[in-house]
């Protein structure tokens, strides 16, 4: 069974929510519907991240290390993001040519 580890932003406030899920797109249409308590202040979100995983222990442990992490690190992980999921990450960036006068 795969599942994802997910991290959504609130668009109200600007605040994360992470949790682990089958299908964090209808998990999504939860948290935004109001149904859970622990987003339904500040909603609507969007997804800024998701990663799956081939078994839920590994998502688990992924799920409450980035719990702990800092808001500032969260606003990284969310800049890196493809914009499909709401970041501005548009791809590798490419090193400049080097300019050895030879």
């Amino acid at each position: 069974m795969s599942c994802y580890v997910y991290m959504l932003r609130s668009l109200k406030d600007s605040s994360y929510y992470v949790g682990i899920s089958e299908n964090p797109n209808k998990r999504l249409l939860e948290h935004n519907s109001g149904k859970l308590k622990r987003t339904s202040k500040n909603k609507p979100h969007q997804i800024v991240f998701k990663k799956e995983y081939l078994n839920y222990e590994l998502a688990r442990k992924h799920e409450i290390w980035l719990k702990k992490k800092s808001i500032s690190y969260k606003d990284k992980v969310a800049q890196l993001a493809p914009p499909v999921m709401g970041g501005v990450k548009k791809g590798p960036r490419l090193a400049p040519p080097s300019s050895q006068a030879g």
